[in-house]
This record gives structure tokens, C-alpha cells and sequence, in this order.
């Protein structure tokens, strides 16, 4: 039976997967420090820390797919990066296994142009960008079969402290959008629960890949406008757009690491860029991205809001 464990399986993106990995008949390890309540079917929990080598090991062992879904706080990026990266690597060597990584847009800069492909340049501005391009490269040069699916932000199926359900969408019920950055510059957005499944049917055919390919999903390109009027029809109410303050964010970050690193990513919501998701559909001609509505109307169910 098709294997595959997911690391930081109670993360974003690690959640979605298991559950999209489990729904497509794959055995699912979850890989996570602690539990809670009761698994899904078809999912082993395991208990773990990934820089646990004989942890890590075990959990791998057997397995066709590894999902690093870790994510550790930004501020601890540079501290623990470079060792999760080494650590995931020797332990898919040693089981022979693909890497599978959601990737973001960091590695691009500031300067990046209007249309991100998977051979736009990486020209980092940010040391965060820095850092994921150290770790993709390191993935590249390892020999590690490694699939990469890159997608701009993420709208998920509940509060997981992104942009979206922390700050832009958190008062929409009471008629309030606050948004980061101008109104006209177009964004990219992604449904996870789409990300997920379109990684699922990825790793299905990846023996057809390259030993490193990367994936752009085109989820939906938006302006800051557009993603207020997309709530207000979901709210059902119209939308006061105000602006995040970036000003007191950065003040913040004299004290607190936490907004100090987002601050340096504030230019993704000022400098317009969408996905180019040309090659991720030519892999999966038949794949279609959850409706806008469809997915506004999830992020924004009253129950989780």
C-alpha cells in the first residue's frame, strides 16, 4: 500500500495533507510532538521531534513519500532550518523517498516580475527568502527526489494564524476587511484544502518528474479590492476596507521578533505578482481550484469566526 508520512502534520499545510493523502487511499503517518482527541481512519499518529534522528528514522522508514510541513516561528528559522533540512534529507536517503515541500514566494524579492514561473530567478530581498533558497538548494544539490509547489498565501478551512483569518478577514463579519497593502495590486491566493489535493495527484505520477521540479499553483489572483468585495458577498454585508499598521508593526519589531519578521515581508502585498500555474495544469490537465465563493464561503463560516 502507497506510504507516505507527513511531518509537522498539525500545521497548515500538514493538516490538509494527511487529510488529502488519507481521502486518495494512501497509509498516512501523521508526525507531530503532541495529540490531541481521536486520529482519522486510515492515520497513524506518531509522537515525535523531527531532530530526533532514530524518531525521524522509524517514522520514515518504509514510506514512498515524505511531506516536510514543518514550520517553525520565523525567528527561529535560521537556528533550525539548516538542521531540519539535513535531518529530512538523510532521513529520505535512508528510506529512499520522495520530499515533497510547500513552497512559497519568498525566494523571488522585492523586485520580483508581474508573472512568478519556475524559471523566474530567485533574487531574495529578505533574509527569509534567503534562507528557504538555501534550503531548496540544498534539496536540489542532495540528489533527493524532491517536488516543490509553490502557492502565494493561503485561505484555509479554519483559523490556522495566516494573514487571511488573523487579520484581513478576522472582523469580517462586522462589516470590516483590514488589508496590507494597496487596493490595486494584484495578489495570489490559495485554498489549501486545493494545494493539498493537487499535491496528492502530483506525487501519483512522480516517478515522471525530474530528481528537483517545482510546481506554481495559480490559485486566484486578486487585487486587495477584489478580496474585500469576495468577502462582503460571503458575509453577506458590505465591506469597510481599512489598512494594517505597518508603522506600529515595525516599531514592534525593535521588541518583538515576530513582527520585526513581518515587517520585512511587507512588499509582497505592494509589488503585484500572481503564479503562473501553466505547468501544474499541463501535470493535471482535469484539475480545477475550489470556486472563489466556494472557498470564501468556508473561511468565513461563523463557526470559526
Amino acid at each position: 500500500m502507497k506510504q507516505v508520512v507527513v511531518l509537522g502534520a498539525k500545521g497548515r499545510f500538514g493538516r490538509s495533507a494527511v487529510t488529502a493523502f488519507q481521502a486518495s487511499g494512501w497509509q498516512v503517518r501523521a508526525f507531530g510532538r503532541n495529540w490531541t482527541g481521536i486520529a482519522e481512519a486510515g492515520v497513524k499518529r506518531i509522537t515525535g521531534d523531527v531532530m530526533d534522528e532514530a524518531a525521524l528514522n522509524a517514522a520514515c522508514a518504509g514510506c514512498d513519500l515524505i511531506i516536510n510541513a514543518v514550520n517553525p516561528p520565523y525567528e527561529d528559522w535560521a537556528a533550525t532550518l539548516p538542521s531540519i533540512t539535513n535531518a529530512v534529507i538523510k532521513a529520505a536517503k535512508k528510506a529512499g523517498a520522495t520530499v515533497v515541500i510547500p513552497g512559497n514566494l519568498y525566494n523571488y524579492g522585492a523586485g520580483c516580475p508581474p508573472v512568478l514561473r519556475e524559471d523566474t530567478a530567485w533574487r531574495p530581498t529578505a533574509r527569509k527568502g534567503h534562507m528557504r533558497v538555501d534550503m531548496e538548494n540544498a534539496y536540489r544539490a542532495s540528489g533527493v527526489r524532491t517536488i516543490v509547489v509553490r502557492a502565494g498565501d493561503y485561505i484555509d478551512t479554519e483559523q490556522s494564524g495566516n494573514w487571511f483569518d488573523v487579520q484581513i478577514a478576522k472582523n469580517a463579519h462586522k462589516g470590516r476587511t483590514s488589508y496590507p497593502g494597496v487596493l490595486d495590486a494584484l495578489h495570489p491566493w490559495a485554498f489549501l484544502p486545493d494545494v493539498a489535493a493537487a499535491t496528492v495527484l502530483l506525487c501519483e505520477q512522480r516517478d515522471a518528474f525530474h530528481a528537483f521540479e517545482e510546481f506554481g499553483f495559480d490559485g486566484y489572483s486578486l487585487t486587495g479590492q477584489q478580496l474585500a468585495d469576495a468577502i462582503a458577498v460571503e458575509a453577506n454585508r458590505p465591506q469597510k476596507v481599512v489598512g494594517v499598521p505597518w508603522k506600529l508593526i515595525k516599531v514592534m519589531g525593535l521588541v518583538n521578533p515576530t513582527m520585526r519578521e513581518l515587517a520585512e515581508l511587507r512588499y509582497l502585498w505592494n509589488v503585484p505578482h500572481v503564479m503562473d500555474g501553466r505547468k501544474l495544469l499541463q501535470a493535471l490537465p482535469g484539475f480545477t481550484p475550489t470556486p472563489l465563493k466556494d472557498a470564501m464561503r468556508i473561511a468565513l463560516r461563523k463557526d470559526i469566526r
